[in-house]
């Protein structure tokens, strides 16, 4: 951090406090970006499977608006997770007792 407050006071950076400052955060710019897109991709994972669709669809988040399209499909999609309703018969009404 010391170092990263000299580089901003200095007109003209060191080119050698630039690349160590670039080799620290770098690192740190990858990890924020695969915790991230696990953070996104495992909920849509388990949605994916659990409205009936193939878990690997939940890697459309790994596009540029993937996101978007899996929720469209998502929302707009038959889900098969539920058997379609069955017509039952009426219930029959048991008969009344005998009056009198």
């Amino acid at each position: 951090m010391h170092a990263l407050a000299l580089l901003l006071q200095q007109t003209q950076p060191d080119p050698e406090q630039v690349a160590r400052a670039m080799a620290v955060v770098m690192p740190m710019i990858g990890i924020l970006v695969i915790v991230s897109l696990v953070i996104f991709i495992v909920p849509f994972w388990f949605i994916c499977k659990k409205a009936g669709f193939s878990p690997w669809l939940s890697l459309l988040n790994l596009v540029p608006l993937g996101s978007l399209i899996l929720l469209y499909i998502l929302a707009f999609a038959e889900w098969r997770t539920l058997p379609p309703p069955v017509a039952y018969p009426p219930y029959p009404y048991p008969p009344a007792p005998p009056q009198g």
